[in-house]
């Protein structure tokens, strides 16, 4: 575990990064630049998967590649003490957005979102953040209150949706059908918060949580953000990735195989384009 002072100011430098991120109009960021994109899918705590796509993403040695994580939290790996390690996906990020700030993106996923703003969520009988804060108060002890709330700091930094200059829409999931009518792309650009938008029924909640990949509904929702193609996370892929739709890509980095995306993003693409750009760890 890195040393808990340390850890809080990597944790506040990170949330100053986020929060300053070229590009970024309210929750939205407008890729700065970019040679080419990857995009990976829900990871839920897994480290090792983590450590994986950063190889594969080799961001040194491409300092016009802009790499977009998704679903860090609530995951399967946990403490002998009890809790869940997903935590420390998080200390990663934080380190890596410190290291990298124009090229590292993060986007709100409905776990984080549900443990930002205390949302009831669970899997089984397992109240999952009660169990994420279990995790932290196993790892950090004494320091755990204050890093705690750091976390919920960089949880209302990260971005709700990333776009490519070449019409290439990533966020986590997108509003079901009877819920797209009131969808605003507006709210993404906003400065201000709106508390009910991140409850049920909201639009930033509906954003993260539909899980509705028809073509209708896809080709309502690209047409409302002014886009192309649309990049997700959200559902699990047996194969890592999914293609519901002609228009849509779904990724998944949890378990095996697991599946990103590396796309140009200087030139226009076509979902063709997108599916030869899945690489599998």
């Amino acid at each position: 575990m890195p040393d808990p002072i340390r850890l809080l100011k990597t944790l506040r430098q990170a949330i100053r990064a986020f929060h300053d991120t070229p590009g970024r109009i309210g929750h939205l960021i407008h890729l700065a630049g970019p040679e080419d994109v990857l995009v990976a899918g829900d990871l839920h705590g897994n480290v090792e998967n983590f450590r994986r796509l950063l190889d594969r993403a080799e961001l040194r040695s491409h300092p016009d590649r802009h790499l977009v994580f998704q679903e860090l939290v609530h995951g399967p790996f946990e403490y002998p003490t009890g809790g869940d390690k997903s935590h420390q996906a998080l200390d990663l990020l934080a380190a890596l957005k410190c290291q990298f700030p124009r090229q590292v993106h993060m986007l709100l996923g409905n776990h984080e979102l549900a443990q930002w703003t205390n949302q009831w969520i669970a899997k089984g009988d397992t109240d999952l953040n009660d169990w994420f804060r279990h995790g932290v108060e196993s790892a950090y002890g004494g320091h755990a209150n204050k890093i705690y709330e750091a976390y919920l700091d960089f949880f209302a930094e990260f971005p709700w949706a990333v776009r490519a200059p070449n019409r290439v829409f990533i966020s986590h999931s997108l509003p079901r059908s009877d819920c797209i009518k009131d969808f605003e792309p507006k709210v993404l650009t906003s400065e201000d918060i709106h508390p009910g938008d991140l409850i049920p029924g909201g639009q930033i909640h509906s954003l993260v949580w539909g899980r509705d990949t028809t073509a209708v509904n896809v080709a309502e929702f690209l047409g409302k953000v002014d886009a192309d193609w649309l990049i997700t996370g959200h559902i699990p892929c047996e194969k890592g990735f999914a293609t519901p739709n002609d228009r849509q890509l779904i990724l998944d980095c949890l378990g095996e195989p697991a599946a990103f995306c590396l796309f140009p993003a200087s030139h226009p693409v076509t979902f063709k384009d997108l599916i030869d750009g899945v690489k599998t760890l």
